[in-house]
């Protein structure tokens, strides 16, 4: 889908965004492009907008996803259908975050800007009237790399299905027999009424890679 654009005329480019111009305005001392494996793996600065989303999506995966956490990224973008991004409005007070999945593709963009779902970009705390908001995007390959931990946030965010997941950590992993590992993680969901803090523990077998037991409260 493509992007709102409200007029704000010192904000909206008029002609197709160079990613090198745009670049240079957050990195004024650089003379290249972060690469690939760069934005793979730090924090980039860049700028999000937001769509209300489709029906049809070229990754195939709806925007009504991960609880209308999704985004669609430039065609040349380095973060690939189903990937997990964090995205940080940097102007809040504390850092406000969200987790997001990129569920589609949007013509033009650089690989340091974002479309947002609209409910997405209101969970960063902004009125979406703004159009365009700074942030940081950062990839979330250690939550990626954790099946489990993926799996438990997709069954936090359908338990609290008016809530955002801003943060997840992996607090423990243990072997609890010579075919079963327990991991346990936290996740700091978020209204704009609250937030609460959400343990998930799931155990599995190794052998099977299928699911012994899971379990999710506030703690």
């Amino acid at each position: 889908m493509y992007p709102y654009y409200p007029y704000i005329p010192y904000v909206i480019q008029p002609y197709p965004v160079n990613p090198y111009d745009f670049q240079r305005s957050y990195y004024p001392n650089a003379y290249t492009m972060p690469s690939a494996n760069e934005y793979r793996q730090q924090p980039i600065r860049g700028q999000v907008t937001w769509t209300e989303g489709g029906e049809v999506t070229k990754c195939g995966i709806p925007w009504s996803e991960n609880e209308y956490m999704t985004a669609a990224v430039g065609e040349d973008s380095p973060y690939q259908c189903g990937q997990l991004l964090k995205i940080r409005n940097i102007s809040a007070p504390y850092g406000r975050e969200i987790i997001v999945m990129v569920v589609d593709e949007t013509p033009g963009f650089p690989p340091n800007r974002i479309n947002l779902h609209r409910r997405a970009f209101e969970a960063l705390g902004v009125n979406p009237d703004i159009g365009v908001l700074n942030v940081e995007i950062i990839p979330s390959p250690e939550l990626e790399e954790e099946q489990w931990g993926k799996y438990l946030l997709e069954v936090t965010q359908a338990a609290y299905p008016n809530y955002n997941v801003t943060e997840y950590n992996l607090i423990g992993k243990t072997r609890v027999s010579e075919t079963q590992i327990r991991e346990t993680y936290q996740f700091i969901v978020q209204s704009p009424q609250e937030t609460l803090r959400v343990q998930g523990t799931v155990t599995y077998n190794t052998e099977t890679n299928r699911i012994v037991s899971f379990d999710i409260k506030e703690v």
